[in-house]
């Protein structure tokens, strides 16, 4: 490990506090067409010419359906106390409506139950993204129908993995589900509907609350839902800056924060959207989206920092605030150019905790993407990488010391994998992935990690 940083101690934390690893399905599993497993968005979306930055797809990607074994034992080598992953949809139902297919849950079976001996917890997210193709033939997240089929979904999972699994996240990021699908169409299933991907969201919240009133059949069960939150700021004192900031904190944070935990919407940001009719039409939803939660999920990235502009020409991901970009601040970057804020994970851990200060809090994402460029011996020596853990961790004793009632952290990723529309240009894992060759080697943010884990 590079000596320049091996005096980067890890904060204390509580012996209890869980810290983990994430990957999403479609990411790392592969096997897109084995035993029986349907077609989904992102299989439609990757196929197409020119939305994947390096042209590649997930049919491969860390070929985990065949190696979760190999993958479980490196978890297990590191000391992790949970691993966070998402079922595919189409891997349990095909056309996304039907019994479950028994391939995907002995699957799926086969990977807790590997978990469960190597003493590591699985924390399984229902939807990371990879709706059915069939589903979304008849509609997709536009459909209302889609709401109850994704409960029918949940039920279908939970039966078969119940006993095993117990700690179930909904929806993994509704916010990018409905607005980089929907609205910008830099994701999966690549539309650019304006203001209309708002009934999109609204769709995946009442899945989120039908689901989850499903899975809390089982009194074992612990029921959240992850978030994608940002901590939100204005560039100056200028009204214009701060009102760009209010419409970012509110389409990226509050309007899903707020049904979610209190039951109703921002009414701000139906007005930017221009949706306010469409929304009061739908206020018996909100009994269901506001279902009882257990724990509420965060994943966090970087800070906005807001001004406005002349409304720009391309597809917005913030239908309603055209107007509205983000400026640097001068802050460091990783690869994916987003800037290293650890102070606002902690921003974002009171916004919610704020809302509803008797929830158990989680990051259930936090991670960084670098070059990783091998040395001559063919190790990695992310020290970025090693400093931006240390960093956020530290800010998860911040906010801890605070009064927030935060119980865990999961790493964004375990493994390098296929990262979205950027395809394999992009590494966040901890484990390096040859994909040529699919040969692992922990990079030395995994060694760091290991050591910090042993010694709590």
């Amino acid at each position: 490990m590079n000596t320049s940083d091996d005096t980067l101690a890890g904060p204390r934390l509580p012996r209890d506090f869980v810290i983990g690893a994430a990957t999403a399905s479609y990411q790392v599993e592969g096997a897109t067409t084995e035993d029986g497993r349907g077609r989904s968005i992102w299989d439609t979306f990757a196929g197409t010419p020119g939305t994947i930055a390096d042209g590649t797809t997930g049919d491969v990607a860390d070929d985990h359906y065949h190696r979760y074994a190999d993958d479980v034992a490196l978890m297990a080598d590191l000391g992790l106390d949970a691993y966070r992953f998402s079922i595919a949809w189409p891997r349990i139902q095909p056309g996304g409506t039907g019994r479950a297919l028994s391939a995907g849950i002995d699957f799926y079976r086969r990977l807790a139950e590997s978990l469960l001996q190597k003493g590591i917890t699985p924390w399984a997210t229902l939807y990371h993204w990879d709706l059915p193709q069939a589903l979304e033939d008849r509609g997709g997240w536009l459909d209302p129908d889609t709401a109850n089929r994704f409960a029918d979904y949940a039920a279908a999972v939970q039966d078969g993995l119940g006993d095993l699994i117990t700690h179930w996240i909904t929806l993994n990021e509704p916010w990018c589900a409905a607005f980089l699908g929907y609205a910008s169409g830099v994701h999966a299933p690549g539309k650019q509907l304006g203001s209309e991907a708002a009934h999109a969201a609204h769709h995946l919240l009442r899945g989120h609350g039908l689901a989850s009133q499903v899975l809390r059949r089982d009194a074992a069960a612990r029921v959240g839902v992850t978030l994608n939150l940002y901590s939100v700021r204005p560039a100056s004192s200028a009204p214009d800056d701060v009102d760009a900031a209010r419409r970012i904190d509110g389409l990226q944070n509050r309007f899903f924060l707020e049904p979610v935990l209190r039951g109703s919407y921002p009414e701000d940001v139906l007005t930017d959207l221009g949706e306010t009719a469409w929304f009061a039409e739908r206020t018996g939803d909100l009994t269901s989206i506001a279902a009882p939660l257990d724990f509420l999920g965060i994943n966090y990235y970087s800070r906005h920092t807001t001004t406005t502009t002349d409304r720009p020409a391309r597809p917005s991901a913030y239908p309603g605030s055209e107007q509205v970009t983000m400026v640097a601040t001068g802050a460091a970057t990783t690869e994916m150019g987003w800037e290293i804020h650890p102070d606002g994970m902690v921003d974002v851990l009171r916004q919610a905790a704020a809302m509803a200060p008797e929830l158990p809090l989680y990051i259930t994402e936090n991670g960084s993407a670098w070059p990783d460029a091998p040395s001559a011996d063919g190790a990695f020596d992310d020290v970025e990488r090693r400093r931006y853990l240390h960093d956020h961790l530290a800010a998860c004793r911040q906010a801890i010391d605070a009064g927030i009632d935060l119980r865990g952290y999961f790493i964004w990723t375990l493994t390098d994998n296929w990262e979205w529309a950027f395809g394999q240009s992009r590494r966040f894992g901890l484990i390096h992935v040859d994909y040529d060759t699919q040969r692992r080697t922990v990079k030395h943010s995994g060694e760091w990690l290991r050591s910090f884990l042993a010694t709590r």
